[in-house]
């Protein structure tokens, strides 16, 4: 009566040599899985981005790369503090800084921009979350004050003479909508001129920074 075999020598010696049309099959099909799951971690869960400006220093430098999540915010609400990738409103895209009040200029009018234009832009922006649905919101010295209270905010580059630096009189965020601020204060065309920016239009928060290896760590 022959041994059994358990089902490793099976998997290892029951088939003989493999054909070359076998092996290139099978490497193909390692492949195609290999970069159909790539992609559906890019789609659903996890996607990488480029920091393209300095608008985000000293928290992320030009050329940084990070980590985004796309599933934190359908299992939780965005959060003050947050940094997020987004589609900014059409206002935004090739630095019109257009506010959706018609004829809304922030330095002359000395208050963020209340509301954005319609239509969400083709560009991805990452900043910070500094304004949730229903804040009264100001900007003095760079810094924001949500309720007459100023924030805690130990990550930014503060300044105090750029033209939208100073907006001291409250504007309300909008139901599900999020007022976003780079951390460069002074050189950050954000949601000061262009408006707080609607829920539907965040992509996902970054969470965590790979390159360059000096950097690498959560945010």
């Amino acid at each position: 009566m022959p041994a059994a075999r358990d089902d490793d020598d099976l998997i290892e010696n029951g088939g003989g040599k493999r054909s070359a049309g076998g092996s290139l099959l099978e490497f193909v099909l390692i492949v195609v899985v290999a970069l159909g799951l790539a992609l559906g971690i890019q789609a659903f869960l996890v996607k990488p981005f480029r920091i393209p400006s300095g608008s985000m220093e000293p928290t992320l430098d030009v050329g940084q790369r990070v980590l985004v999540s796309r599933v934190n915010y359908h299992v939780s609400d965005p959060d003050r503090g947050d940094v997020v990738v987004f589609k900014p409103p059409v206002g935004a895209d090739d630095n019109r800084n257009e506010c959706g009040v018609p004829n809304f200029e922030p330095p002359a009018r000395g208050q963020p921009c209340p509301r954005p234009t319609r239509g969400r832009s083709d560009q991805n922006f990452i900043k910070r979350i500094v304004g949730l649905p229903g804040d009264r919101l100001k900007v003095i010295a760079g810094r924001v004050y949500i309720d007459g209270k100023q924030l805690k905010e130990p990550y930014i580059e503060p300044d105090d003479a750029c033209d939208i630096c100073n907006l001291p009189e409250e504007i309300t965020v909008p139901p599900d909508h999020f007022f976003m601020m780079g951390d460069n204060r002074g050189a950050s065309a954000d949601s000061r001129f262009w408006g707080p920016v609607p829920e539907d239009q965040l992509i996902g928060q970054a969470f965590f920074t790979y390159w360059p290896p000096k950097r690498i760590g959560t945010l």
